[in-house]
């Protein structure tokens, strides 16, 4: 497909900004600001932030080395535990090596927190904010083919669980099949390529890309939720039921835009599971970051919430009815790398 037009792609990043400032000034959130350069990166054990030395000018501070953030998730969370009530941003975001068709190096994330809800209520909430920019979207389209601004509006959007997800795509249930060795049986069972994985996740991982994430999202828009216990990342586990957490992503068109939780708030089990992120990052071979105490005291303090963190350019990419990011991007990385 040829490069859309840059000022089309422009005025569809204005139009759907515009759109989601409106839809969170509606519902009573706060927009906030949070620094792009960090004392401490996040700890995901396949995300590599950019470095950069602080080198002071004056003996008020120390040379040290900073990291481009990789979501403003740590800082949004101290603000929720100060009180700061419903909140988001609109903000750029750093991750190192991630060039691909779908990936740019430098991209756009909005992020949003809601105290005293889980993720049932962050989905309503992103459901409705993206509804809404589909429809500003839809108003202001000028014609061109493969645009696909009312996508979104689609409503309501499906929502499934990973286990049914993974069922109906596959016959393979991973709450039968729920350690490494019956999973990968049933895995290999099903025509999926598992290679020398042998962990529950490793499995998992290959048989949700090869048979279930492409088929996700293609009449409407698609909630995955309640992944399993072992990749709660920042979540809690669902209350009742503890081999599965409160996360959910959203998929469109077979293509992964955002991922929340209801979010974690027992401080002592978040060091614990961020430790087992050091020595996941530690084995592989990636740089291992010590652990941010603030974002740990904080989590401590916070109210029951539910957060999520959606990838704007590839929200633009489904409105404009493109393939590429580099389609939605004034300054592509491919410039530069």
């Amino acid at each position: 497909m040829p490069n859309v037009n840059p000022w089309r792609a422009a005025r569809g990043r204005q139009g759907l900004y515009s759109a989601l400032r409106q839809f969170f000034a509606g519902q009573g959130y706060l927009e906030v600001e949070t620094p792009l350069l960090v004392p401490t990166p996040g700890m995901e054990p396949y995300i590599s932030p950019f470095e950069t030395p602080f080198v002071p000018e004056t003996d008020l501070g120390r040379a040290r080395t900073l990291y481009l953030h990789t979501s403003p998730e740590y800082a949004m969370k101290r603000l929720l535990a100060q009180g700061a009530g419903p909140l988001f941003q609109i903000c750029k975001v750093f991750r190192n090596g991630e060039v691909s068709q779908t990936h740019n190096p430098e991209f756009t994330l909005l992020e949003f927190y809601r105290p005293h809800a889980d993720y049932h209520a962050i989905m309503d909430d992103l459901e409705g904010a993206l509804a809404q920019a589909g429809r500003a979207a839809a108003d202001a389209k000028d014609g061109e083919p493969g645009a696909e601004p009312a996508f979104f509006t689609r409503t309501p959007y499906e929502r499934v669980t990973v286990r049914d997800a993974v069922l109906r795509a596959t016959g393979v249930d991973i709450h039968v099949h729920a350690d490494g060795a019956s999973l990968k049986r049933a895995a290999e069972g099903a025509g999926v390529r598992t290679g020398d994985a042998t962990s529950f996740d490793d499995v998992f991982f290959h048989l949700f890309l090869q048979k279930v994430e492409t088929g996700l999202g293609h009449e409407r828009p698609t909630f995955l939720i309640e992944y399993p216990a072992s990749m709660a990342a920042l979540s809690r586990l669902k209350p009742g039921d503890g081999r599965v957490a409160e996360r959910v992503e959203l998929y469109a068109k077979g293509l992964e835009l955002a991922n929340g939780f209801s979010e974690l708030t027992d401080a002592a089990e978040q060091r614990a599971r961020l430790v087992e992120e050091q020595e996941l990052r530690r084995k592989l071979g990636r740089a291992v970051y010590p652990l941010d105490e603030r974002f740990l005291e904080a989590v401590g303090r916070m109210p029951p919430s539910a957060g999520i963190a959606v990838g704007l350019d590839r929200i633009l990419m489904l409105l404009l009815g493109v393939q590429r990011i580099e389609d939605v991007l004034l300054f592509p990385a491919h410039g530069f790398v």
